[in-house]
């Protein structure tokens, strides 16, 4: 008996031996899904590629900042290990000299912290970091000083002046990064000279740790 067609003069799907009648453009759909799978395929191993070469510049640039940053101390060391041997060399040999009857001369003393200073002050510069000094009697200079000290003068052409200095400072890139202590003259009766952006947060002139602000000394 021969089939009829279906409603709609529409013919029937054909059999698929041994399954359900396959609807028609099954096939086309098929392959699209299965050329899609490929593509899919195909990206995930390019992502995978990438991520593996992202994975190993990022290792090589690591190790390249970890060359460049030993690279950097190594200035730095080389001034320490002169550091080093200075005060290992003055150990010695003030230990040599506490055997002897005569004290060790105090003006070796001085002379050798100052060469130790120097010495630090050589390995900050290595880094970028330069001191400079203040010499009594420059103008106190809110910029480049830190005052922690007055002390009374009578004299007008002193008063605002350095009159003497407890430390250096240090800048980088011609900026402050550490005002230089300076102990200032001061006119009794003034106004105090206060650091506008003094070290550590503080403000005002400082003495013994405590948060007033210093008066001049009688």
């Amino acid at each position: 008996m021969s089939e009829e067609p279906a409603s709609g003069g529409e013919p029937a799907p054909s059999p698929v031996p041994g399954g359900e009648p396959t609807p028609a453009g099954t096939a086309e759909i098929m392959a699209a899904l299965a050329e899609l799978t490929r593509r899919l395929d195909r990206e995930h191993e390019r992502a995978a590629h990438r991520e593996r070469v992202i994975d190993r510049l990022h290792e090589e640039n690591q190790a390249l900042r970890r060359g460049e940053l030993q690279s950097a101390l190594e200035p730095v060391r080389a001034s320490l290990y002169r550091l080093h041997d200075l005060v290992r060399r003055e150990a010695r040999r003030w230990a040599e000299l506490l055997d002897r009857p005569e004290p060790p001369d105090p003006a070796h003393a001085a002379a050798l912290l100052a060469a130790l200073a120097d010495e630090v002050a050589d390995a900050l510069e290595r880094t970028g970091v330069r001191r400079f000094t203040v010499e009594p009697g420059e103008p106190h200079d809110a910029a480049r000083h830190r005052p922690v000290a007055a002390e009374p003068v009578t004299d007008p052409a002193a008063a605002g002046t350095v009159l003497a200095v407890r430390s250096d400072g240090f800048e980088r890139d011609g900026r402050v990064v550490r005002k230089a202590e300076t102990v200032v003259g001061q006119i009794p009766g003034d106004p105090p000279i206060a650091d506008p952006v003094p070290s550590g947060g503080s403000s005002g002139l400082r003495e013994n740790g405590r948060g007033e602000t210093m008066r001049p000394r009688p």
